[in-house]
């Protein structure tokens, strides 16, 4: 269907739009057409989107439009245009049936246009189930995707769980060598909402990562209502004028509950900022199959790593309780993605065994006295970084 659309829009306005559906359009495609920005310019100004079967996005923005339609082009291409274009306005035409004109000062492109004929359904967003502050939505997800697998073979581990119940929100992720859980509180549009949703982790953080800090409405959650929660298999949000969905993982989360101690022989808190250095100075001392050595005693913890290259010591203050010196390894990489999202100035670990799994806390206001078994509970905590071990040699 041949198209006339012309329109002249803000330079800042549309390089925020486009560069925000363009980095969800997939980079390979069996399917031209998926790489296919829709552009729908009407009275309202001009929609964008782009969608993979996987996850659709939309934006709106305002736009003087001289002739409305729809047509569809390049998206990460556009994008890459429109990111170096002067901060002008800038000018959209159809040069003929088979190509768009784009003029900005005097910056001029033409783009081949793809047909629509073959463009798929845009998903409709399910029914608001929810709303979330924006700020604390996007920290959830940071801290917990730090945990989630990558490995497409098994998908249940590629998601982030989400467990909804009334006003409380669980989120889960693990890779199987660490897990993160984060607990909040969201506004239900019903106050007896109960879901168990499976979200893919990159969806949900590239989604975390876009709604901007200044936003200043909330996050509107879409996975339907009342027996209809999750029941078309979508995720949507909607935040002020841009909106996602992304298809559910069909797959049992397993059930990380029981992994979680109650109590803890030792524990420990130290500072987070020399922690990561020492780690990073370290760590460079491990070959492939890499541990960095945690020694924790009195007043201290020693970190140490070795390889046929040399080996490295480290020694950082640290307020240490147990009934005695404590010796542990971590994986270094899976270590700093735990501390990196702690977000506290002090960090706290919980152990049970140098075998077993231990937990990492932000620092509570205060640290739970010993029982008569010398034992130390969990402290309350809204989010828990839990890492295995790696075996000590010998």
């Amino acid at each position: 269907m041949d198209q006339s659309v012309a329109f002249r829009v803000a330079k800042e306005d549309l390089a925020g739009a486009v560069s925000w559906v363009a980095r969800s359009l997939p980079s390979k495609v069996t399917q031209p057409v998926l790489k296919a920005m829709l552009i729908t310019a009407d009275d309202n100004g001009l929609e964008f989107a782009g969608f993979d079967y996987e996850v659709s996005t939309r934006v709106r923005i305002p736009a003087m439009v001289d002739e409305p339609g729809q047509i569809a082009v390049a998206g990460k291409l556009l994008a890459d245009i429109v990111a170096t274009l002067p901060n002008k306005e800038v000018e959209v035409t159809m040069n003929d049936a088979s190509k768009i004109k784009i003029v900005c000062s005097t910056s001029r492109f033409e783009l081949p246009l793809i047909p629509l004929d073959d463009y798929p359904q845009l998903p409709v967003l399910p029914e608001v189930t929810g709303t979330i502050n924006p700020q604390l939505f996007s920290e959830s997800i940071s801290q917990v995707a730090a945990a989630a697998g990558k490995d497409d073979t098994l998908p249940m581990l590629t998601g982030v769980h989400l467990s909804i119940d009334g006003k409380n929100v669980e989120m889960t992720a693990t890779d199987r060598f660490r897990l993160a859980r984060r607990t909040l509180e969201w506004e239900p549009a019903s106050d007896d909402v109960q879901a168990k949703l499976l979200v893919p982790a990159k969806t949900l953080q590239d989604a975390g990562r876009s709604l901007d800090s200044h936003l200043n409405t909330p996050v509107e959650i879409a996975v339907g209502a009342g027996e209809n929660i999750g029941a078309d298999g979508l995720f949507g949000l909607h935040a002020e004028s841009r909106e996602t969905t992304t298809r559910m993982l069909d797959a049992e989360f397993p059930n990380v509950a029981p992994l979680l101690p109650k109590s803890h022989t030792a524990m420990a808190s130290i500072e987070v900022a020399p922690l990561q250095e020492a780690i990073r100075r370290v760590s460079l001392l491990t070959e492939r199959n890499a541990q960095i050595r945690m020694h924790f005693s009195e007043g201290q913890v020693v970190l140490a790593a070795g390889a046929e290259s040399g080996n490295a010591h480290e020694t950082i203050p640290c307020a240490f309780s147990g009934r005695d010196e404590f010796l542990i390894a971590f994986n270094p990489g899976y270590l700093k993605d735990g501390l990196g999202v702690v977000h506290t100035d002090r960090v706290v670990f919980g152990f049970t065994e140098p075998s077993r799994p231990a937990i990492m806390i932000p620092e509570p206001e205060e640290l739970p006295e010993a029982d008569e078994e010398g034992n130390f509970p969990t402290p309350d905590t809204d989010f828990t970084y839990l890492l295995m071990p790696v075996r000590l040699p010998g």
